[in-house]
């Protein structure tokens, strides 16, 4: 019974995100891009994600930003390109989104694309740590302890 439910709530899901990618709604063009990343109530489609990604980002969803950025990171259905990661997370984070600001302080913490810059870091890990993400909260702890 609970395999059924479950069935039921992953197709439910796929088709609520194909209705609202239908109607332009950037949150519903990256739901329906996870969909088909990672097989939600359909086959995976990597390139069909992408772009639906890629739409998302170009609406200015935050979200699709940051799910956009994997693929240029790893090199997924375009080739590697650090710069356009950090740029994603760049434009993600400046919408507020914890993950990409987390992201975003640890490549300035690491000198990853841009010149290493606690300063920078520790902001962006402030800002994704008053949001609640632990590893922000405990990577700013660890830096602060090391500038004393």
């Amino acid at each position: 019974m609970e395999m059924v439910l479950i069935k039921i709530i992953i197709n439910k899901a796929f088709a609520l995100s194909k209705k609202l990618a239908k109607k332009d709604y950037p949150s519903g063009i990256n739901l329906l891009g996870c969909c088909y990343h990672v097989g939600i109530g359909t086959d995976i489609n990597v390139p069909k994600a992408f772009k639906l990604y890629q739409k998302a980002t170009d609406l200015g969803n935050s979200n699709g930003m940051y799910n956009l950025r994997y693929f240029y990171n790893n090199g997924i259905v375009t080739d590697v390109n650090k710069q356009k990661t950090f740029e994603l997370y760049q434009k993600s984070a400046d919408l507020g989104n914890d993950f990409a600001q987390y992201n975003l302080a640890l490549m300035y913490e690491n000198g990853i694309v841009v010149k290493k810059d606690i300063d920078q870091a520790i902001y962006w890990y402030k800002k994704s740590a008053i949001q609640g993400n632990p590893n922000a909260q405990s990577q700013l702890k660890l830096l602060k302890k090391i500038r004393k």
